[in-house]
C-alpha cells in the first residue's frame, strides 16, 4: 500500500500548492459563449471580470483527468518557468517574485508545499522510514532480543525450506548455505545476551525512569523509553506535516543578516526562505532518486555537501544584491544559523510527540 499512499501524498501536496496558489495571468486563451454560466455576466474575455470564471467550461470525463494534472504540476507553464530559475538563477526568482512578477511564475507557498509532499512520497515509494525494530536498553531488552530471535529463527526458516527445494547440483545452494549459517551464528548470540540479562523487569537500572514533576511530560518521556520505534516513526510522520514551521523559525535568523538595510521587509526574507527550502527539498529528491539507481555513494556525498551551501550563496548573491564576498561570509554564518534551526525544529517535533 505504500505506493498508493504516496500517490495520495504527492496529489494532496500539488493539490494543496494549488490551493494557495495565484491564479492570475493563467487563461486557456478562448472561451465560449458571451454569458457567465456561473454569475450571468456578460464576458469581455476569456475569463468573467467579476467572478474570475474561465468561459470555457469542460463537461467531459477526460477534463477531471486534466484538472488532476493541472492542480499537481500547474501544467500551463508556471511550473516549467519557475523550476530552471529556481536551480539556477534562485536569487532573480526571489527578487523578480518579490517586485512584482507574481502571475509568472509559481508562489513560494505553493512551490514548498509541492516540494515537501513530493519528496515524502518519493520516500515512501522506495521504502525510506524510520528503523521499526530499534532495541535498546529502555525499550525492555529482553523482549527486543527475544524478537530479534524470532525475526532471525523466521529468516532462517525460509531460507532452509528454498535450500531444501534446490537441486544437489544449483548453483544457489552455497549462498544459501551461508546465509544459514550467518542466520545460526546471529541467533547464538541473541540467546547468549538473552541469557544474561536480568529476568525481572523490577531489576531494570532506576536512572532509565524520569520525575520531572510533569506528569504529560513525564508520561511522554516513557512512552520514548517503552516504544523508541514508535516514536521515532511518529516523529518521521511529523516532519512534513510541520515542515512550514521551518519557515517562520528561519524567518528571523535571515533578517539578523540584514537588520540595518530597511530596504528588506520581513516578507522579502519570508520568500527567501520558502525558495530556498523547496530548492532543497527538490534537491534531495534527486539525491535519493540517484541513490535508488546506484549511483557512487562519494558522488551523492558530494553533490549533498557542495550544492546546498553553493545554492545558498548564489541566491544570498542574487537576492539582495550583494557582492561575492558580503555573500559568502553572509552563508557561513546563515549555515551556522541552520544547524540552530534545525535543532529547534526537531526539539519542538520531540516536544510535540511527548506531549501527545
Amino acid at each position: 500500500m505504500g505506493e498508493f499512499d504516496a500517490a495520495g501524498e504527492l496529489v494532496t501536496g500539488g493539490l494543496l500548492g494549488r490551493a494557495v496558489e495565484p491564479r492570475a495571468g493563467e487563461g486557456h486563451g478562448h472561451g465560449h459563449g458571451t454569458i457567465c454560466l456561473n454569475c450571468g455576466t456578460a464576458l469581455i474575455g476569456p475569463h468573467c471580470h467579476e467572478c474570475g470564471q474561465s468561459g470555457h467550461v469542460h463537461r467531459s470525463l477526460g477534463a477531471i483527468g486534466h484538472e488532476l494534472l493541472h492542480g499537481v504540476a500547474h501544467f500551463e507553464g508556471k511550473m516549467w518557468r519557475t523550476l530552471p530559475l529556481l536551480a539556477w538563477r534562485p536569487g532573480d526568482l526571489t527578487r523578480r517574485y518579490i517586485a512584482g512578477e507574481r502571475a509568472r511564475f509559481v508562489s513560494p507557498m505553493a512551490m514548498f508545499l509541492f516540494s515537501i509532499f513530493t519528496m515524502f512520497a518519493i520516500f515512501q515509494i522506495l521504502g525510506i522510514s524510520a528503523p521499526t525494530d530499534l532495541e535498546t536498553a529502555t525499550a525492555r531488552p529482553a523482549a527486543a532480543i527475544q524478537h530479534s530471535i524470532e525475526k532471525a529463527e523466521s529468516g532462517r526458516a525460509r531460507k532452509a525450506a528454498k535450500l531444501a527445494k534446490l537441486d544437489a547440483n544449483d548453483s544457489d545452494r552455497a549462498e544459501l548455505q551461508e546465509d544459514i549459517a550467518k542466520a545460526d551464528r546471529y541467533i547464538a548470540k541473541y540467546k547468549a545476551s538473552a541469557a544474561q540479562l536480568p529476568q525481572d523487569e523490577s531489576e531494570i537500572p532506576e536512572g532509565f525512569q524520569t520525575n520531572t514533576g510533569w506528569h504529560t511530560l513525564d508520561y511522554g518521556i516513557e512512552k520514548w523509553q517503552k516504544n523508541p520505534a514508535l516514536m521515532l516513526y511518529k516523529l518521521q510522520a511529523s516532519i512534513y506535516k510541520f515542515s512550514w514551521l521551518l519557515i517562520p523559525l528561519s524567518v528571523p535568523f535571515v533578517w539578523l543578516l540584514f537588520f540595518w538595510k530597511r530596504q528588506y521587509k520581513l516578507y522579502d526574507h519570508a520568500v527567501f526562505v520558502t525558495y530556498s527550502i523547496a530548492a532543497m527539498s527538490l534537491l534531495f529528491i534527486v539525491v535519493t532518486l540517484l541513490s535508488a539507481v546506484r549511483v557512487p555513494d562519494d558522488a551523492l556525498m558530494t553533490i549533498a555537501m557542495v550544492v546546498p551551501p553553493v545554492h545558498l550563496c548564489v541566491q544570498l548573491k542574487q537576492a539582495y544584491g550583494l557582492r561575492w564576498r558580503s555573500a559568502i561570509l553572509r552563508t557561513i554564518v546563515l549555515l551556522w544559523f541552520i544547524g540552530i534551526i534545525a535543532l529547534l525544529f526537531l526539539a519542538i517535533l520531540a516536544l510535540l510527540g511527548i506531549m501527545g
